[in-house]
């Protein structure tokens, strides 16, 4: 008589809004998003709604890939109608380190990372949410991988605000980790106009750059300006009330920080 083994379950987060558990079993690795909310009024229902973008995303995603050559590093759907209750995704699990926590980052990783992105955005989805150093894995090849699609939009044409944004953040993090003579040896400091050509086959041209900020390869658009005056106070004391305080997890500036290694090119 065969022999049912229950996979083992590795809590990897809990907040107000649920758990996200590290499932093992004879299949190997998933991730399972539980959305069962807590005790603060409504966060069941919020959470629902993020679980809801996620599944969206990644299923935009899936399907634009099987028309296309190759596969973007990003979470696969295993199952995401909900369970018994709809209150549950599950996603492949995708090794790797976050990027504030990885020791050793390839010479091209950023630019291999504003080449998903790009490839992202043809696949009609925004992340709109990769300010946050953990949702970028460093892969166990080096490459770069994309998590945690709950704040992502999905579009038949991405707009280019929303563009403009993931691709600020991918700057950002670019300059954060270059710039001080943190970055490779030989490797000049960007200085807010070496990503012109890239941000152009976006469709954004250079005269959206600029060298105003540490951080800041691109200029803030009027959404998220008004986002950032008005909106992102509440959201963190909403967050705050809810105990989500990853957003602050972040590589300290005083360090450590990655070695650099040979260049890994593309897939």
């Amino acid at each position: 008589m065969p022999v049912t083994v229950e996979p083992t379950m590795v809590l990897l987060k809990e907040d107000a809004l649920g758990r996200v558990e590290l499932l093992e079993g004879a299949a190997g690795k998933v991730v399972r998003r539980v959305a069962c909310g807590g005790r603060v009024l409504g966060s069941r229902l919020v959470a629902r709604g993020l679980l809801r973008r996620e599944r969206r995303a990644l299923e935009a995603l899936a399907a634009l890939e099987e028309s296309a050559a190759g596969e973007l590093p990003v979470p696969r759907l295993v199952r995401g109608d909900g369970g018994p209750d709809r209150g549950e995704l599950l996603r492949s699990w995708i090794p790797g380190l976050a990027l504030h926590r990885a020791t050793e980052l390839p010479v091209d990783f950023f630019d291999l990372l504003d080449e998903l992105v790009c490839a992202m955005h043809g696949c009609g989805v925004c992340h709109n949410d990769l300010h946050k150093e953990q949702n970028i894995l460093v892969g166990e090849d080096g490459r770069p991988c994309l998590v945690d699609f709950q704040l992502a939009s999905v579009h038949r044409r991405v707009p280019p605000g929303r563009a403009r944004e993931d691709l600020r953040h991918v700057q950002k993090h670019r300059r954060r980790y270059t710039r001080g003579g943190r970055g490779p040896a030989g490797l000049a400091e960007l200085d807010g106009t070496g990503e012109g050509t890239r941000v152009q086959s976006h469709g954004l041209t250079s005269r959206g750059l600029t060298s105003r900020g540490l951080g800041h390869g691109l200029e803030r658009g009027l959404s998220a300006r008004l986002w950032r005056r008005f909106v992102k106070p509440i959201y963190r004391r909403g967050t705050n009330a809810l105990g989500r305080r990853d957003w602050e997890e972040r590589r300290p500036s005083s360090g450590p920080w990655p070695n650099w290694t040979g260049p890994v090119g593309r897939r």
